[in-house]
């Protein structure tokens, strides 16, 4: 039978949500052979409202979000090398359900793998509303991963 998916991408925003699936990603990668890209986006409508509130200039708050960033892509790394998948790193800037669908068709992946709810948390009753977003545009299929929370990340809190 022919490998159905091939490449995943795993949106990361630091959330325990994200995390959970970030790991449950990785063992599926292991499992099916999946390469792995592992993206983190920077908000740009939370980017412009942050740094009004927290009186940092809009640079230096960038530059904040975008460390925070790579140590969430850093955590996964680490997980991937564990687990002897291959895995890139992408750090988009934008909003955030179209970052996710735009990197998804440039890099041709077959299947996103998301987390429930996301750091924005749960606007909506049953899912995020990135979540909800990436599953109403995306052209390949979404799975939505409902991490057991119940003990707590098993990730570091990775989170500012």
């Amino acid at each position: 039978m022919e490998q159905v998916f091939k490449r995943v991408l795993i949106p990361i925003d630091g959330s325990n949500y994200s995390l959970e699936a970030g790991e449950f990603g990785i063992k599926l990668a292991k499992g099916y052979g999946m390469e792995v890209l592992a993206l983190h986006v920077i908000d740009e409508t939370a980017l412009a409202s942050l740094s009004r509130l927290v009186r940092k200039g809009e640079e230096e708050l960038r530059g904040d979000l975008q460390r925070e960033g790579e140590n969430c892509l850093n955590y996964m790394a680490e997980l991937a090398a564990r687990a002897g998948v291959q895995l890139h790193r992408l750090i988009e800037e934008g909003t955030p359900h179209r970052a996710i669908v735009e990197v998804a068709e440039r890099e041709g992946v077959d299947l996103i793998l998301i987390g429930k709810v996301g750091r924005r948390g749960p606007r909506r009753i049953l899912i995020g509303s990135v979540t909800e977003r990436v599953i109403e545009s995306a052209k390949c299929p979404v799975l939505v991963v409902h991490a057991d929370l119940r003990n707590g990340p098993s990730g570091p809190d990775l989170r500012a």
